[in-house]
């Protein structure tokens, strides 16, 4: 069309005056919702996030990731058809949540080491949330039941592997990374020198590198922090108006045809644009809704991750030639696979004696409802990293003894 651009332009323009005018007409919602925002950015995301940010940069700096590449390429590029350094995207994602899967698949990009179909691929399958949200927020902050988090666990990292299966035949035709088949010498070694060429390549110092790491870090959740604070005040702003009504309307007629209650419209509405507040307006529900349903619905949104992640996946993969319509099309697949296996998944696990033990918080709630993180949050969480990774390593060397066994035969 030709005059698109402009009427993209003029909506974006309408848009922006009319959040600044909300913004005037209701300044107590704006700033309490703007406060609130804050308080899950400095809370939450900032402490989880920070400390696997500036490792992962040391790591990629030392060489760490190119030798975890070469050892996990016999598993990675035969299954999800990326390169071994997908395995160390995938175990950060998966262990530390939005979006530091798309911030280090975004950095491969940058180095040269995935291209832009790998890219993408990996952005979206490892963009998922992490193991402190799902059972410290939701299912002991929310649901008061540690143990449900396990079946969201399971149906949003199995989602997500399903995912990256599929995403096999994104780009079918994009080029890919070389590689070698070399049989000759054994895979350690060429790991270990494989990280050693790249440390050398790195000339910066540890000190320098360091600081690297911590401003690159910083910088990054700022622009997570000013993203969760806008669409805060956003979602505040929806709910209080038209927009809201309307698009609960709309849902409702949806969710009569699978005779869902039509309370749940609105858990739908709040859920795409953010999750956490989506999550406390379902568990405040007074209408009876079964827990396979809750359930469910909490694990697609979830997987979803809300518009304000999708924000900031957007502005992480902008530097580079990656594309976030893929992103959005493959996280709604996600969180429609998500909800279907929490759904399928409940009852059996409960019936299961293995999954009636009392976990350990992922995290600590404090008398007025909040949630604070402990030195013993960040043990789970690495350890989750350590074993996932090294699992990964395991299974990827026993493919590659199976195929070297295979051709000298």
């Amino acid at each position: 069309m030709r005059y698109k651009p402009y009427i993209q332009t003029l909506l974006f323009a309408a848009l922006s005056v009319l959040l600044v005018f909300c913004m005037i007409r209701f300044p107590q919602d704006s700033f309490h919702a703007a406060l609130r925002g804050l308080k899950i950015w400095w809370d939450v995301v900032f402490p989880a996030l920070l400390p696997f940010m500036i490792l992962s940069e040391i790591m990629m700096g030392f060489g760490v990731v190119h030798f975890i590449g070469v050892l996990l390429e016999p598993l990675m590029r035969p299954l999800f058809k990326v390169p071994g350094t997908g395995g160390f995207v995938m175990a950060m994602g998966f262990s530390s949540g939005y979006p530091v899967g798309p911030k280090l698949a975004t950095q491969l990009r940058q180095q040269k080491l995935v291209t832009r179909a790998e890219g993408e691929r990996l952005v979206c399958f490892t963009s998922t949330t992490d193991p402190l949200f799902i059972f410290g927020a939701v299912a002991v902050g929310f649901f008061h039941d540690a143990t449900l988090g396990i079946t969201i666990a399971i149906a949003n990292y199995v989602g997500a592997l399903l995912v990256g299966i599929m995403l096999r035949f994104h780009d079918r035709r994009g080029q890919i990374t070389s590689y070698t088949t070399d049989q000759n010498q054994p895979l350690l070694l060429r790991a270990l020198q494989a990280m050693h060429r790249a440390r050398l390549k790195e000339r910066r110092p540890f000190g320098q590198l360091m600081g690297d790491a911590v401003m690159s870090s910083f910088q990054t959740l700022f622009v997570i922090g000013g993203f969760i604070i806008i669409f805060s005040v956003i979602i505040e702003f929806i709910s209080m108006g038209a927009i809201s009504i309307v698009l609960a309307s709309i849902l409702t007629t949806v969710l009569s045809l699978f005779q869902l209650p039509e309370d749940l419209s609105q858990v739908f509405v709040i859920g795409f644009f953010e999750v956490t507040q989506s999550m406390q307006y379902m568990s405040e529900l007074n209408t009876p809704i079964g827990m396979e349903i809750k359930l469910a619905v909490a694990s697609a949104l979830v997987a979803w991750g809300g518009i304000s992640v999708h924000a900031q996946v957007a502005s992480i993969i902008s530097s580079t030639d990656m594309r976030y319509k893929p992103y959005f099309i493959w996280k709604g697949i996600h969180a429609f696979i998500a909800g279907a296996l929490a759904f399928l998944f409940w009852k059996p696990f409960q019936s299961l004696a293995l999954f009636q033990f009392t976990l350990p918080a992922f995290a600590e709630q404090t008398p007025t409802g909040g949630l604070i993180l402990t030195w013993n949050n960040f043990q789970h969480i690495g350890l989750f990293a350590s074993l996932f990774l090294l699992g990964l390593a395991l299974i990827s060397y026993m493919i590659h003894l199976i195929s070297k066994r295979r051709l000298n035969n």
